[in-house]
């Protein structure tokens, strides 16, 4: 508990993110280490001036965290370390992921397939529809779907899920005291019972306007592939597509008509081949080559007997990865450097035990 509550309160210094806050845990050991540190060992620490060392040792933020932490307990929110073993591996590989998840509800953040799905906030009549139809095709192919809880393209497929009992988790841009838009708190309530929601915000953080790009990066990287149903040429559905990637992700978007306002982000984005035209779930499942991995064969563990201990090191982590992984994640699980890996999995290709999917992950053949 006490570590935990240094966690917390480490969120809450102002001019610390999450980039400066693991910087920190790792030069220090740990949050405990950080607000017991003397000033001149603060200074130390690359990138930490004066004003960042000064708002760590008024530690005043500690009774706002023991605050925190009574919320927490009362409402059975899940706090997630970036450092834990439940942290989302996937947004754990991202140089920009949060030290800090505050989770209600049941989902599994380490699900073996997630699928975002995003757009407009003012989506057609068409775009709902599509919004729909590709949820309901995902259901066969058990995935977790996620989003942003906004208006138009977000909430309907938050509610298609719900409605199909498909596992749907909310990405917030404020803490879980609080519900925006208002009018989505029934959905987000009904959520949790199967699937849950997800932000990096303490409880009483308001919805203010520079969170939700933020937000956007959550999305991104907690998803194998990204759906964009309807979207214009800027706003928040680009900004996840662009973070989403510089991640390496997947981006699927369905086209529209020449010169619709709905569509010109989407035309746009397959235009560019940043994205994959598609239609249907179906199209997504082909993309992602689901039904292939569904058929895939066990391997005996006997087949272990011809390897290398680095060669099954490697197979065991990415036997646990149904979704594939990547080089970064196998780096972190096996403290392996990523040129052995490359050379490990290069090998394991050859043998046939290995393949590479789409976003350069690896899975069993």
């Amino acid at each position: 508990m006490g570590e935990l509550l240094y966690r917390v309160a480490l969120t809450k210094i102002p001019k610390v993110g999450a980039i400066t806050a693991k910087n920190l845990i790792s030069h220090c050991g740990s949050a405990e280490g950080i607000f017991k540190a003397s000033k001149k060992d603060l200074l130390a620490i690359p990138n930490i001036g004066y004003a960042i060392a000064d708002n760590i040792l008024k530690q005043d933020v500690l009774h706002w965290a023991e605050r925190e932490m009574n919320f927490i307990e009362k409402n059975d929110v899940s706090v997630l370390c970036y450092s834990d073993k439940k942290y989302p591996h996937r947004l754990k590989e991202e140089y920009d992921s949060p030290a800090l998840l505050y989770h209600k509800g049941t989902a599994d953040l380490n699900h073996g397939r997630i699928v975002g799905i995003i757009g407009t906030r003012k989506p057609s009549p068409y775009g709902v529809r599509l919004c729909e139809e590709i949820t309901e095709g995902l259901k066969e192919y058990n995935p977790l779907i996620i989003s942003g809880l906004a208006f138009g393209i977000d909430i309907t497929a938050h509610r298609k899920s719900v409605a199909l009992n498909i596992p749907t988790v909310g990405v917030m841009g404020h803490g879980l005291q609080r519900m925006y838009p208002n009018e989505h708190r029934e959905t987000a309530r009904q959520m949790c019972e199967n699937g849950g929601l997800l932000t990096e915000y303490p409880s009483d953080q308001d919805p203010d306007r520079e969170h939700f790009p933020m937000r956007n990066r959550i999305i991104a990287g907690l998803s194998d592939v990204l759906i964009v149903v309807e979207t214009g040429l800027n706003g928040g559905s680009m900004i996840t597509v662009n973070t989403a990637l510089s991640y390496n992700r997947e981006i699927c978007a369905v086209p529209g008509r020449a010169g619709d306002k709905h569509a010109v982000g989407c035309n746009n984005l397959i235009r560019q081949n940043k994205a994959t035209l598609i239609e249907s779930a179906e199209d997504v499942a082909n993309l992602m080559q689901w039904r292939q991995l569904d058929e895939k064969k066990v391997i005996q563990p006997q087949l272990f007997i011809e390897l290398t201990d680095n060669q099954q090191l490697i197979m065991r982590v990415v036997q646990q990865s149904e979704g594939g992984v990547t080089i970064d994640a196998l780096a972190y699980q096996t403290q392996l450097s990523q040129s052995s890996i490359a050379a490990l999995l290069l090998e394991l290709e050859f043998k046939g035990l290995i393949r590479t999917l789409p976003g350069k992950r690896f899975t069993l053949v």
